[in-house]
């Protein structure tokens, strides 16, 4: 019991840690990340809300845990690694391995949530 709570903690905080520094280059790095966004054929207006998205997305895996804004949070960050690593994959930058332990992390973060959530 004592070790999923630590397991729990200690990928949710990781993944915070990526996430946040992630946002912070959205906000504070724009130029690099819109030119990113564009070699992905994104377009660059989505980085800023999208910034905003993930800082939610944390709020809602740190505070609502056990409910279904919590799960919603899961799958959205769940579909933005799959999606993360594949653009980074099919331009060939070779970024893609930061998404691929965003997932990880996600995975273990969750499945050990719900171990401790169910006791």
């Amino acid at each position: 019991m004592k070790t999923n709570k630590i397991i729990f903690y200690a990928s949710t905080g990781l993944l915070t840690v990526m996430m946040l520094m992630s946002a912070g280059m959205y906000f504070f790095n724009y130029e690099e990340v819109a030119g990113m966004f564009t070699n992905f054929g994104y377009p660059a207006y989505i980085i800023q809300p999208y910034g905003v998205v993930k800082i939610l997305g944390l709020v809602a895996l740190w505070f609502f845990r056990g409910k279904f804004i919590n799960e919603w949070a899961y799958a959205g960050f769940f579909f933005a690694f799959i999606l993360a690593f594949f653009a980074h994959f099919m331009i060939g930058d070779g970024e893609q391995w930061g998404a691929l332990i965003a997932m990880v992390l996600l995975l273990v973060s969750y499945f050990f949530g719900k171990k401790v959530q169910n006791g």
